[in-house]
């Protein structure tokens, strides 16, 4: 372990369950942060980021959800990389700063020298080590990470302009109603321990605002729906404005990928994302086969060790297969996840879609977003590869796509694009879903505990 003056302390917010409403069906069953993504709960990719910070002492998650609902997966979490992770659970809403402010004794228990602050919702390559060695080069409060998107999806993020050259956060604001620039904020800091001085100071201009106001009677009532609780702090609109221009706060630009998952449709291109960075970061979690011994396997995929996949399969590309699932002869998978325990019997064919928990697909039968929209979905959920299409010898179309053999990366693989979920479309089978034999269900939803014996085209499903 490295000096006091090296030690570093992760913290990830987490969120509650009022924030996940987005993710339903899906989240009725888990904590968003637990739904898998490449096979690993959505907060264990962060988690892994912050692993080979140097000196690293401690990883805290902040969260609402009640701590049984983390008690098991943080036990597991600590022993398995061997780093002390803590869920800390909030009493009520603090905001971003707030919040962290709230854990500031634990936080600082170890006296560190840094502090990494990591959204839960964002799927990224998450560069820390070089964030965080531009961070002590760059000698402010705080370093944000940046991305370049479209002009005309910045507003849905905080945008930002930084020097081109010294990278000083110049200006800061968030979700502009007009354009202020292409570079926004990812969710992703290192800050100083001197951050908490700065949330401090906002909780004492809120305490000299509240009893000036107090003095005037008709102005405290006026402002007494408007004004936020003296403890709530927002770090970008209380923190990051501010500062901004007073050398305190300083950006590093990513040129990896970045998304926020904020629905189900999202969270399946961002496993596709987390697959594709598998092949440089954790090879041997990606599954392999020729159709001789075990499945025909095209392009990333994670198969749980548990999950039994019949040798006539074909999977992939960007499959995600979990514990004791059932995967029967001449099943076709492409762009899904399959959660555990599902099970898909003989010829069934699922595309860019996720099957819920206990879930079954009868023989014959296809769960599948539209199809036009599937071509868009396989297109733009694949940041690393490149995909063409030959018809030649080719029974159907989605056997035609074969894998290049030079790589390609798109421009970033932001959240240019938009919502997911409404432009590319998905089909999403709750928990103990039955689809029965010969069944069609397409770029649907279906709420769990729900027997399909007939099919359906963009319904919901209740």
């Amino acid at each position: 372990m490295g000096s006091s003056e090296e030690r570093v302390v992760a913290v990830i917010m987490v969120g509650g369950p009022t924030k996940g409403t987005r993710f339903r069906p899906l989240s009725l069953n888990v904590p968003k942060p637990l739904f898998p993504l490449a096979g690993q709960p959505m907060v264990q990719h962060p988690i892994l980021a912050c692993r080979i910070i140097p000196n690293l002492v401690q990883v805290y998650l902040i969260g609402f959800y009640e701590e049984r609902e983390f008690a098991l997966y943080v036990s597991a979490i600590s022993n398995e990389l061997r780093i002390p992770v803590r869920y800390l659970r909030e009493d009520k809403p603090h905001g971003s700063a707030g919040g962290l402010y709230n854990f500031k004794d634990y936080i600082m228990e170890d006296d560190p020298s840094h502090i990494v602050l990591l959204n839960c919702d964002v799927c990224s390559s998450f560069p820390l080590p070089d964030m965080l060695e531009a961070h002590k080069r760059y000698g402010g409060l705080g370093t944000l990470l940046v991305i370049k998107v479209s002009a005309e999806s910045a507003n849905q993020f905080g945008e930002l302009v930084a020097d081109p050259v010294t990278n000083e956060l110049l200006h800061y604001t968030e979700k502009p109603e007009t354009f202020v620039s292409d570079r926004i904020n990812c969710g992703v800091y290192i800050f100083t321990p001197e951050i908490f001085t700065a949330i401090q100071g906002v909780f004492t201009q809120r305490k000299d605002t509240a009893n000036m106001r107090r003095m005037n009677s008709f102005e405290a009532l006026q402002s007494a729906t408007k004004a936020l609780p003296v403890d709530y702090v927002r770090l970008d609109q209380d923190i990051l404005s501010p500062l901004a221009g007073k050398k305190q706060l300083y950006t590093y630009e990513t040129l990896d990928f970045w998304e926020q998952i904020k629905t189900p449709g999202i969270s399946l291109k961002c496993s596709a994302l987390y697959l594709a960075q598998y092949r440089y970061t954790s090879p041997h979690l990606l599954a392999s086969g020729d159709g001789t011994k075990s499945a025909t396997i095209i392009g990333d995929v994670f198969i749980h060790p548990s999950a039994k996949v019949h040798p006539t399969a074909k999977i992939g590309p960007n499959v995600s297969i979990s514990a004791n699932a059932r995967i029967g002869a001449g099943v076709r998978l492409i762009s899904c996840i399959i959660l555990d325990d599902v099970e898909i019997k003989e010829n069934a064919v699922v595309i860019h879609s996720i099957v819920g928990w206990k879930s079954s697909i009868g023989k014959w039968s296809r769960v599948q977003a539209s199809f036009i929209l599937f071509l868009l979905a396989f297109y733009w959920s694949l940041p690393f590869q490149e995909y063409k299409l030959t018809f030649h010898n080719c029974s159907t179309l989605f056997d035609a796509i074969e894998l290049s053999e030079f790589p390609y990366k798109f421009e970033h693989a932001s959240q240019a694009e938009g919502d997911y979920n409404a432009k590319l479309g998905i089909t999403i089978l709750g928990e103990a879903v039955a689809v029965e034999d010969e069944v069609v269900v397409v770029n649907s939803i279906v709420l769990p505990h729900k027997t399909l014996s007939v099919s359906f085209q963009d319904e919901i499903i209740l």
